[in-house]
């Protein structure tokens, strides 16, 4: 039986700025406004963390159950199903528990906003789900960062600002682009890791598709274009600039990456990018938050 720790670990830790920053962006959104909502943003934060929990025991499950993780095969981090450690029925149970809290709570805010909120959810549930389960999971076939672009970024940013605000801007969709990107450069350093393992399991990630070269400089632009945008936003949100005290902290993951990491040591390089995205996030935050 799976221990805590081992539990906490199958949470994925690393990747949950992926969820964490998207609200904050959107909160700031909201507050430049003038429409801030501590208790709705708290609410909506709930939703995030719940949903990137349970689509990361989903992962588990759906990945250990077709040997994708199987042990001598993998680089990443330890799997729960992949490493025997857990059953898989028990983790797919707690990501459907995750999906259930995400669904409940954002019940809630639908309750207090809009409706339409409900299929937006939904459609979120079922993107996690089917990103590695089902007969043909589309993270299989190299759709996972336009995924993580669609529902870290865009949906989850200006949702976050439209439950604040309960009304869509540019703004939010604009603020969701960097987000989204980032986003992207963590599931790309996943893939990276895996590129030569995945390909044995059939999994046919953007990162095989493009080869090696081309995925390191990908991640490089999903690590860099995030700041040349918030600088484009600071024409009317000029603290956006703020966001610059972040960029020494791409320098170390890119040098990596571009300096040829492989394997296990590009572990610490999604570390560092999630703390990059951390960083950013919460300067673009206060960036956008100040209006005047």
């Amino acid at each position: 039986m799976a221990t805590t720790r081992q539990w906490l670990a199958g949470t994925r830790p690393r990747t949950l700025p992926a969820a964490i920053v998207p609200v904050l962006i959107g909160s700031g959104v909201a507050a430049g406004y003038d429409g801030f909502s501590l208790g709705r943003g708290l609410l909506g934060l709930v939703v995030a963390l719940a949903l990137q929990v349970g689509v990361n025991y989903a992962n588990d499950y759906s990945d250990g159950i077709r040997n994708s993780d199987a042990i001598g095969t993998r680089v990443g981090p330890m799997r729960l199903v992949g490493s025997g450690v857990a059953v898989p029925r028990h983790v797919m149970l707690a990501a459907f528990a995750c999906f259930g809290l995400a669904g409940a709570v954002g019940l809630v805010l639908a309750a207090m906003t809009s409706w339409w909120l409900v299929p937006v959810g939904g459609c979120c549930v079922l993107g996690a789900w089917f990103y590695t389960g089902g007969p043909r999971p589309y993270g299989y076939m190299g759709l996972g960062e336009v995924a993580v672009f669609v529902f870290f970024g865009v949906v989850a940013v200006s949702g976050a600002a439209f439950v604040e605000m309960e009304r869509l801007s540019w703004l939010g969709l604009a603020a969701s682009v960097p987000a989204g990107l980032l986003s992207c450069a963590l599931l790309m350093i996943n893939n990276l890791r895996d590129i030569k393992t995945d390909p044995l399991s059939g999994k046919r990630t953007l990162a095989v598709r493009l080869g090696d070269a081309r995925s390191r400089i990908l991640y490089a632009l999903f690590l860099l274009v995030p700041f040349v945008l918030a600088a484009a936003i600071a024409t009317v949100r000029p603290y956006a600039l703020l966001t610059l005290l972040a960029l020494p902290l791409a320098v170390p993951p890119l040098r990596l990456v571009r300096g040829g990491a492989a394997g296990p040591t590009l572990i610490k390089a999604l570390g560092q990018t999630s703390r990059l995205q951390m960083a950013f996030g919460i300067a673009f935050t206060i960036g956008l938050a100040i209006h005047r």
